[in-house]
């Protein structure tokens, strides 16, 4: 073969090389914490990353945006004394929700895990000590937070703990997602919330219904935390402002059963 001919070749592969680096930079998810940018009310906010990257990884923080259906999820890191009136409201009103607990809380109290589960709920894993999951990058560590909570549950349970995963403090990497992934977990972020998690600064109720229903969304993902003592005394009239919106409410298996 010519220099000529071999010049050429060299030329092209690094070009190629070149430009799947730069794809892979461009597609790459960056680490962080996962945070939203609301443009207009009553409309999807913009996450870090955007639905479809997310489903690369079998990710979600976004439902069907074209039907009025709200996905409801808790986080509980410890119980608070709300969790069985939070628990009471929603089968009031029939509304299914997914709790994202953490390894303490399972410890503390079975028998309300036991009673989400009976009552139709998903229990999600939210790992079993709440570490920042993105700066851990041995992958057995990671198996761990994850695997220790699913014994646990099915030691509480005596069911196989429903595959989905919440990073803890919404800290996640592009690795975590991948590991969850290669766990068969499936991600959930969210695209509404609000600062709900302070009990030392509790908003008041009307604080709290001016940053939630303002910005509903068709498809949201909602985030409340369980220790709430504020979301525990609004949650029934909450569901009630949302019912009368014409939303309904869906499972979050639901997320991953729609085209992206």
């Amino acid at each position: 073969m010519r220099k000529r001919d071999l010049l050429l070749i060299s030329a092209a592969l690094f070009l190629a090389l070149a430009l799947a680096g730069h794809l892979f930079l461009k597609n790459a998810i960056a680490t962080g914490a996962w945070g939203l940018s609301f443009r207009q009310e009553g409309t999807a906010p913009i996450g870090p990353a955007s639905a479809r990257e997310l489903a690369r990884f079998d990710g979600a923080y976004l439902g069907d945006t074209t039907k009025k259906v709200l996905y409801l999820t808790f986080d509980a890191g410890y119980e608070n004394g709300c969790t069985g009136k939070i628990l009471d409201i929603l089968q009031k009103h029939k509304v299914p929700a997914a709790f994202f607990l953490v390894g303490n809380y399972m410890e503390t109290n079975p028998d309300l895990v036991r009673r989400m589960v009976s009552e139709g709920h998903i229990v999600g894993n939210h790992t079993m000590h709440h570490p920042d999951m993105s700066k851990i990058a041995d992958e057995a560590a990671f198996r761990k937070e994850l695997e220790d909570l699913e014994a646990l549950y099915t030691q509480i349970t005596g069911q196989a703990l429903p595959k989905y995963y919440r990073p803890p403090q919404g800290v996640y990497s592009q690795k975590n997602l991948e590991m969850a992934q290669k766990l068969g977990y499936r991600t959930v972020f969210w695209s509404l919330a609000y600062v709900d998690w302070n009990n030392n600064s509790q908003p008041t109720a009307d604080y709290a219904f001016s940053k939630l229903l303002p910005r509903t969304h068709n498809g949201a993902v909602i985030l409340l935390h369980s220790t709430s003592q504020t979301n525990g005394e609004i949650l029934d009239e909450l569901l009630t402002k949302w019912k009368a919106q014409g939303y309904s409410f869906a499972p979050i298996s639901e997320l991953f059963a729609q085209p992206t």
